[in-house]
């Protein structure tokens, strides 16, 4: 009797490490707090979770790795080693894994990039290393103007479409960000009608033209956003911006009833930028005061 009790602990213990990092649910809250690993200059490296567990933040947003002019990321889960590691780092420091990132599209054209199913069937095998259901994909780095109809916004349409596809049939998300206003990001959604293509929303979008975050995230709802880059751009750090008013935005997601992960990028005090711990610490506390009380 007691070999089976033993032998049923350690059937219970071996399945609970193998769990994914998001399906631990680690911090059991509402709203959880990450940061761009990239932006806190720990791209894909092991250090992240110590630095996030440092700063009392819930989770990282990890990057995927550079793409520069190569065919693929420069993305540390091609080996092995690391498909273990980085898992098993996270448990370590209690510190999940919110979404992988696929920066390297800020600065590349999604719409031209000749190989982009490759890359996001990249992406998605490394989500599933790490459990994670959701990926975020900005628009930033097309040159072509694709807001008017024509042959651009066709493409990117059809693109959009295919990678969502490709995520929807493992049950994941991409989100993409865009500098489009609500009205016109719904209108994009419809046209790609994919259930794998959700917004990933930037509140410094919003405040860098002059858009009211609250009515716009009342207008896209909680279905069609999957997370949140809660930060503005470089000047001061979150508690001392007088662009937002963060109480009625908190309500404004309570009243819709999303939840998910809200994701520090930016927002550094620009007299003393390259104080990591400084500007990424002082954003999650704030954060984490308004959202988890």
């Amino acid at each position: 009797m007691q070999n089976r009790v033993v032998q049923f602990l350690l059937l219970m213990l071996l399945m609970l490490l193998m769990l994914p990092v998001e399906a631990q649910n680690l911090s059991g809250q509402r709203y959880k707090i990450a940061a761009c690993d990239w932006m806190m200059l720990k791209r894909q490296k092991i250090g992240a979770f110590q630095l996030m567990k440092e700063l009392g933040g819930d989770g990282i947003e990890m990057d995927i790795g550079g793409l520069g002019t190569r065919d693929t990321f420069d993305n540390k889960f091609h080996q092995p080693y690391f498909q273990i590691l980085f898992p098993e780092t996270a448990r370590k420091y209690n510190v999940e894994i919110a979404s992988v990132a696929m920066s390297g599209f800020y600065g590349q054209s999604f719409l031209t990039h000749n190989n982009y199913k490759v890359l996001i069937n990249d992406c998605i095998a490394t989500m599933k290393c790490v459990g994670v259901k959701v990926a975020f994909l900005p628009l930033g780095g097309i040159k072509e103007d694709w807001t008017k109809p024509g042959q651009a916004r066709t493409e990117l349409i059809e693109r959009l479409r295919c990678a969502g596809d490709m995520a929807a049939k493992e049950n994941m998300v991409i989100g993409i960000r865009t500098h489009l206003d609500a009205k016109s990001e719904l209108k994009l959604l419809k046209e790609i009608d994919s259930e794998g293509i959700k917004i990933y929303y930037s509140l410094q979008n919003a405040l860098d033209n002059k858009r009211d975050v609250c009515k716009e995230i009342k207008l896209l709802g909680k279905k069609r956003i999957c997370q949140i880059h809660f930060s503005d751009t470089d000047g001061v750090t979150l508690p001392y911006n007088k662009r937002f008013d963060i109480n009625k935005i908190k309500k404004t997601l309570d009243k819709i009833g999303w939840s998910g992960w809200l994701v520090v990028e930016r927002s550094r005090d620009v007299n003393d930028i390259r104080s990591v711990k400084k500007n990424f610490g002082t954003n999650i506390q704030y954060l984490k005061n308004i959202f988890q009380k």
